[in-house]
C-alpha cells in the first residue's frame, strides 16, 4: 500500500513510518519544514510539505494514496481547543476525500479520554458533554466515517508512550523533579497510567491499517496501569532525590498543567485489540525502560 502519514517526523509517527517501510509499504510523509524533512533522511519516502492548516492539500494527498495514518497534533496546551478544531477539519477533509472508497483512515486519540477510576475498553465511548476534551469530536467523526464507505478507525494511545526520544509526560516529570529537588506523586500514588513502548504502538497502527474493521477503536496499551508512585520512585532513585507525596491542593503548584494528568486514575485494557488484530507488545515495560540512562541525560553545571 501507499500510505499517507501525518505527523511522520514525530515521536510516534516516525516509528510508524519505519514499521510501514519494514513491512513493504510505501509512504507519503507530511512534513511542515525542511528541518522536519531532515528527520526522515535516509528513508525511502515521498515528502509532502504542508500542515494541518491546509486541509485541501491533505485531502489531495489522501485521495492519491491507498490509506491514511493520522498521528499529527499540535500539543501547544495554551491553544489546545483551537488546535483540536484544526485537527478535526484536517481529518474531515481527508475523510471526505476517501468517502466511498473503502480505504482505511486511522486516526489518533488517547485512552485518557475515557471515564476514570475503572479499566477502559475499546468499546467505551467517551462522553463529550461530561469529559470536555476538545479532541473527542474528531474521534467520533472518524469512527462515523465508516458509514460513508471509509474503513476508518482510531488508535487510542496510552498517556505514556515511552522509548528513546520520548518528550511526553515522563520527561516533564523528570524536569519538574530536577527543578523542585524532590520527585513527587499525588495522594497515595495508587492512581494508574497505561503505558506502551513506541515501537509496539507503531506496529499497532500498521495492523489497524491492514486488518482493522470499519468504525472500531483500538488500544495501544501494553500495561493496563502503572502506579504513579512507582514512576516517581524510579525518577527519585535515578536523580538521587527524595520521593514525597503532594496533596491534590498542592499538586497544581508543584506540577502545573501536569497535575490533572498525573493525578488521574485511568487504567485501560487492550484485550479486544489483541484478539482482533493479533497485536502482542514485545517492548520493555515503562519502569524497565525508564530505569535507564537515556531518560536521565547529564546536564552541564
Amino acid at each position: 500500500m501507499r500510505v499517507f502519514v501525518t505527523g511522520a517526523t514525530g515521536f510516534v509517527g516516525s516509528a510508524v513510518v519505519d514499521d510501514l517501510l519494514a513491512a513493504g509499504h510505501k509512504v507519503l510523509a507530511l512534513v511542515r519544514s525542511e528541518a522536519s524533512a531532515a528527520v526522515l533522511a535516509g528513508r525511502d519516502v515521498d515528502i509532502l510539505h504542508a500542515s494541518l492548516e491546509q486541509p485541501e492539500r491533505l485531502a489531495e494527498a489522501a485521495a492519491a494514496c491507498d490509506g491514511v495514518i493520522h498521528t499529527a497534533f499540535n500539543h501547544d496546551f495554551s491553544r489546545y481547543a483551537e488546535n483540536a478544531v484544526t485537527e478535526r477539519r484536517a481529518v474531515e477533509a481527508m475523510g471526505e476525500a476517501l468517502a466511498g472508497s473503502g480505504k482505511p483512515l486511522i486516526g489518533t486519540t488517547g485512552t485518557g479520554m475515557l471515564a476514570p477510576g475503572r479499566i477502559g475498553t475499546e468499546d467505551d465511548v467517551a462522553d463529550a458533554a461530561s469529559h470536555g476534551s476538545p479532541r473527542l469530536p474528531m474521534e467520533m467523526m472518524t469512527v462515523a466515517l465508516a458509514e460513508r464507505g471509509v474503513r476508518s478507525g482510531i488508535v487510542r494511545l496510552s498517556p505514556t508512550v515511552h522509548g528513546d526520544g520520548d518528550h511526553g509526560f515522563v520527561p516533564w516529570l523528570i524536569r519538574i523533579a530536577r527543578e523542585r529537588g524532590v520527585s513527587a506523586y499525588i495522594g497515595d500514588g495508587r492512581n494508574r497510567w497505561p503505558a506502551v513502548h513506541r515501537l509496539d504502538a507503531a506496529r499497532l497502527y500498521r495492523l489497524a491499517l491492514e486488518h482493522g474493521a470499519a468504525g472500531k477503536c483500538y488500544h495501544a496499551v501494553a500495561e493496563e496501569g502503572v502506579a504513579t508512585k512507582r514512576i516517581a520512585e524510579i525518577i527519585g532513585q535515578r536523580l538521587g532525590l527524595p520521593v514525597v507525596t503532594r496533596t491534590r491542593e498542592e499538586a497544581q503548584e508543584h506540577f502545573g498543567f501536569l497535575a490533572y494528568f498525573f493525578g488521574a486514575d485511568i487504567p485501560a485494557s487492550s484485550a479486544r485489540t489483541r484478539e482482533a488484530l493479533g497485536w502482542m507488545p514485545t517492548g520493555p515495560g515503562l519502569i524497565e525502560d525508564l530505569d535507564r540512562e537515556a531518560y536521565f541525560p547529564r546536564i552541564a553545571a
